[in-house]
């Protein structure tokens, strides 16, 4: 991880490559999970050899339900 301005236009660069790659991925296979959840499976499975179609339409990933009242709060001291 660089700070010069050629590593951070090339950090950007890969950042939205990725997206919009996982973005055509996830409309090519009519997928319902969000971006966020395919990275996820993916940044698990980088280096497994499994098709991506496998791994994602064969993940039995289940979305947490959310709860806000279990949430902490930063202001309420």
């Amino acid at each position: 991880y660089g700070t010069s301005e050629n590593s951070v236009k090339t950090q950007i660069w890969i950042a939205i490559s990725v997206y919009v790659l996982v973005a055509i991925i996830k409309k090519h296979l009519n997928l319902d999970m969000s971006l966020y959840t395919i990275l996820q499976i993916l940044s698990i499975t980088l280096f497994e050899k499994v098709p991506i179609l496998q791994v994602l339409t064969n993940s039995d990933y289940k979305s947490e339900p959310y709860f806000p009242y279990k949430q902490l709060s930063l202001f309420n001291l």
